[in-house]
């Protein structure tokens, strides 16, 4: 059975409810991408990789607009302890559909702008490479917008649950922070490891990926890049 989390985020229209599951061990990610690949409109979600997905950010230390996110995501949480990980997800999903009600979306759709959202540049290949379903992909986020009042909760619910093979966890920190590779994500934004005094660069990897405010910094690092994209 899929577990779906259903967010309405701040200064969105409140009928474009954002839905998330993620999955572990999925076993027919090809299938998935070929759906996804020949435009079959019941596969139109944001399926992203989950390995690239970096946790704990501390919220003391986000700019202005991604505390409104993670404020409506706590108001209908009710728990902050597993909001964290989902701020970098979030955060992008917010960029996604912000455009898209202002018709500013670049790629197909508000699901693919999502996923191009996550990346640093303007490449949109480039992000789904990066960031998208590929064959290999064994952890998946499934996003998916309310973009039409047949899109509920439990449509997306029941879909998944037809069409997703492999294990529904909940969307909370210790399942994210179990998928991430730090080293990996921080390759993709092209952003170095931190210094540290007395290390050189490998010992910093190797130190990051147990560190908790190795996370907090590359995730605010992320926050600023996905709101600062495609400034001038």
């Amino acid at each position: 059975m899929a577990l779906v989390k259903t967010f309405h985020l701040a200064h969105l229209h409140p009928s474009l409810a954002v839905h998330v599951a993620l999955f572990r061990d999925l076993k027919n990610a090809v299938y998935l991408r070929q759906q996804l690949l020949a435009g079959n409109k019941d596969f139109e979600y944001a399926l992203i990789d989950a390995n690239v997905f970096g946790t704990a950010i501390m919220a003391t230390r986000m700019s202005p607009d991604v505390v409104v996110i993670l404020h409506s995501h706590l108001l209908i949480e009710g728990c902050s302890g597993q909001i964290l990980s989902t701020t970098h997800l979030l955060a992008a999903v917010f960029r996604a559909a912000n455009d898209y009600q202002n018709g500013r979306i670049r790629s197909r759709n508000v699901h693919s702008e999502t996923v191009f959202a996550l990346s640093p540049n303007n490449n949109i290949a480039e992000s789904f490479r990066k960031f998208g379903i590929a064959d290999t992909t064994t952890n998946l986020l499934v996003v998916k917008l309310s973009t039409s009042p047949s899109i509920n909760h439990e449509s997306v619910k029941n879909h998944l649950d037809a069409a997703f093979e492999g294990e529904s966890v909940e969307l909370c920190d210790q399942n994210l922070a179990s998928m991430t590779d730090l080293i990996r994500l921080r390759k993709a934004y092209k952003l170095s490891p931190p210094a540290r005094s007395g290390g050189n660069n490998k010992q910093s990897e190797s130190q990051e990926v147990g560190d908790e405010s190795f996370a907090s910094e590359l995730e605010i690092a992320l926050l600023g890049l996905i709101a600062l994209k495609g400034a001038t």
